[in-house]
């Protein structure tokens, strides 16, 4: 005899998990109520707390389309850390009153129902999705997949080297490491939380507590500018948010009501939660999510203030918790989990598929595409996945897909899911070791690293011993240009062109435009690098008269210091032409101000505005909106020869000399009227 379902359970949708015990029944206020303080009585509905889900979840997906302006707004994500430590720690205690134990079979099965059905719909339809786009968007899917299906995301690109900060590296899956965060916890806190529990609530405070300090402190002493993926990735230095709310579950489900039930807190706790609200939204506007600050306090001040929020709603009659329960706050909430699943994918999607210029009017279009469909998505996976799911389990839903094969709509659907399968297998399986990009950029590199081997060989020791040291001290700007100021058009071999992945992936276009143009590059580099980037190049005898300088690409210019130091070695005789930088990164807007200050203060530096043609003409750049494409590579080479001709004509009519001969003209004439 076939096993039926109850299909009428699918229909009504069932609350959240953070929210799964019953409502009090309406007879409830006739009958005699306990004499314990409303505020240690853990159970029944939770108010408010979907709008601080809807909160931590917009912050998110406002921190990924507008980086610049909501820069702390990867803060979100320890929101729904400490929410995740609260709720499950409240569940966990509330059994663990009732039964004296926790039935970890249980738990673990609900956490599955919750999370993986939608997890793997998505990998489903993200996969092929992204192979029919474009076929780098599936670079390193294999790792991924891998990583969400074992909860390890994290550990994985840890390991790979990974960034979630590296926008020129679109991940489709990189939004998984915080959830393979909470799904560790899930399964490892229950087993320890019936060790904790023996303890009494002092003990649990003291062990959770010091948890959590241990681990913001490891946060902030392995703290490395150059290198956040460990620190912000790793689950031991990002625990403290879930301690956070662990600690608030355990006093709040005190029976004795000691810390979160004194009248004190009652009083003046609606007012805390307040000024928390509005502290933490200007953290989400201000903090720079790559700064030493949030790593060294920051993401730890942010979890107290979540916490904070949450102790507010739990006293009674609040009016925080009110406005949590707005209608467009439970929706956002109810369904927070698949808005953060959903929407990066989508976007890294979209951007492929409709290039636009970050803040440009096609960038806003596309960016509105992407989270209309990112919330459409979300309403069906709701609806009519995770909801039936929940209320009947996997095991059932999977029995009421089988009957559904009789149908004419089964066989429809079981040929889409069939379809899915395997066009995600077969993009695991197609899925190139590197991008396009990545595959241009070596084969240039070789030849660059052949011609900077031989120019090694060949260096002059007694033209080395000219180079000076990379100084210490800033050396300040010089004032005017040389009397011997050479400011006549370059010819050919005068010109260097010195930099990172950019000119490496550019360089075609460069010796295109500019033949016999020497290009000393290498991807990776960093202004940090620079200094000694030109250092070695004028050992070797590499640096022409006129340069080209283009670095910053991967962490834009964290100190002006190293683009000084790199300007000092090149002297004030040779014409130079700093490149601004083009990418989705979070840092592009300030390190061009800074090049573009720079560049003003030396008579001999002429800016190069990269950034303007790239965003008038993202089709020039590859998947990662970032490096050029061929076309790309061409338009930069003749932007840079432009620049120069236009650069030496300028220098040529302040000296008052032919550009062309270098010799002295008239005033009126000559070098100002080609100006």
């Amino acid at each position: 005899m076939n096993r039926r379902v109850r299909t009428d359970r699918l229909r009504t949708p069932a609350p959240s998990h953070s929210q799964s015990a019953a409502a009090p029944s309406p007879n409830r206020q006739s009958r005699p109520r306990r004499k314990v303080h409303p505020m240690s009585d853990p159970g029944g509905y939770i108010r408010g707390l979907d709008g601080l889900r809807a909160l931590a979840v917009s912050a998110v997906v406002l921190y990924h389309v507008l980086p610049a302006q909501v820069p702390g707004g990867l803060l979100g994500v320890d929101v729904f850390f400490v929410l995740s430590g609260f709720l499950i720690t409240t569940l966990l205690v509330r059994e663990f009153r009732t039964t004296h134990t926790v039935d970890l079979r249980g738990f673990w099965v609900r956490r599955i129902r919750r999370l993986v059905p939608a997890l793997i719909a998505l990998v489903l339809l993200v996969v092929p999705t992204a192979w029919a786009i474009n076929k780098d968007l599936l670079v390193g899917i294999g790792r991924q997949v891998l990583g969400a299906l074992t909860f390890s995301t994290n550990w994985l690109e840890i390991a790979h080297g990974s960034s979630y900060f590296d926008q020129t590296t679109p991940l489709l899956f990189k939004n998984f490491w915080s959830l393979a965060i909470e799904e560790q916890f899930y399964v490892l806190w229950p087993i320890l939380a019936l060790l904790v529990l023996t303890l009494g609530l002092r003990g649990r405070l003291l062990v959770v507590g010091g948890v959590g300090l241990l681990s913001a402190l490891a946060m902030a002493l392995l703290y490395d500018p150059e290198n956040l993926t460990r620190v912000y990735y790793g689950t031991d230095t990002h625990l403290f948010g879930i301690a956070a709310g662990v600690w608030l579950a355990f006093s709040w489900t005190d029976p004795q009501a000691r810390v979160l039930g004194n009248t004190r807190w009652r009083r003046y706790g609606n007012a805390a939660g307040w000024l928390a609200l509005g502290a933490l939204i200007a953290m989400f506007a201000l903090v720079d999510g790559q700064g030493a600050f949030a790593y060294r306090g920051g993401m730890l001040l942010a979890a107290v203030l979540a916490g904070t929020i949450i102790a507010a709603m739990l006293i009674p009659g609040s009016k925080l918790a009110s406005l949590g329960e707005l209608r467009v706050f439970k929706w956002l909430g109810t369904r927070s989990y698949g808005l953060y699943l959903w929407h990066w994918p989508v976007l890294v999607i979209c951007a492929v598929a409709m290039p636009a210029a970050v803040g440009s009017a096609g960038y806003w279009v596309r960016s509105a595409v992407a989270l209309v469909v990112t919330g459409i998505i979300c309403e069906l996976s709701f609806r009519f996945l995770e909801t039936p799911v929940r209320q009947v389990g996997i095991r059932d839903s999977l029995i009421w897909l089988g009957e559904q094969w009789q149908y004419r709509r089964g066989k429809i659907g079981a040929a889409i899911l069939a379809a899915l399968l395997i066009g995600t297998i077969g993009g695991i399986i197609a899925a190139p070791a590197k991008s396009q990009t990545q595959l241009t950029i070596e084969k240039e590199q070789q030849e660059i690293a052949a011609q900077k081997a031989a120019a090694q060989a060949a260096a002059d020791a007694e033209k080395a011993k000219a180079v000076p040291d990379i100084p210490k001290k800033v050396p300040a700007p010089p004032q005017q240009l040389p009397k011997d100021f050479d400011s006549t058009f370059p010819e050919n071999g005068e010109i260097t062109a010195l930099g990172d992945s950019m000119v490496v992936a550019s360089k075609t276009g460069l010796q295109a435009a500019i033949p016999g143009m020497t290009v000393v590059a290498e991807s990776n580099l960093k202004w940090s690098d620079a200094p000694q980037w030109v250092h070695d190049a004028l050992v070797n005898d590499q640096v022409g008269r006129v340069v080209v300088v283009h670095f910053g690409t991967n962490a834009g210019v964290p100190d002006e210091a190293d683009v000084r130091r790199a300007l000092y070695l090149l002297g004030p005789k040779r014409m130079v032409l700093l490149v601004n930088l083009y990418s989705p990164s979070t840092f592009i807007e300030d390190a061009n101000k800074r090049l573009q200050q720079i560049a003003s203060e030396y008579p001999n530096v002429q800016l190069v505005d990269w950034h303007a043609v790239a965003t008038k003409n993202p089709d020039l750049l590859q998947v990662d909106a970032t490096h050029t494409s061929i076309a790309g590579a061409n338009a930069y080479g003749a932007l840079v020869q432009d620049e120069i001709a236009k650069f030496a004509s300028e220098l040529s009519a302040q000296r008052k000399v032919d550009p062309e001969t270098g010799k002295p003209v008239a005033d009126g004439s000559g070098a100002a009227d080609r100006g």
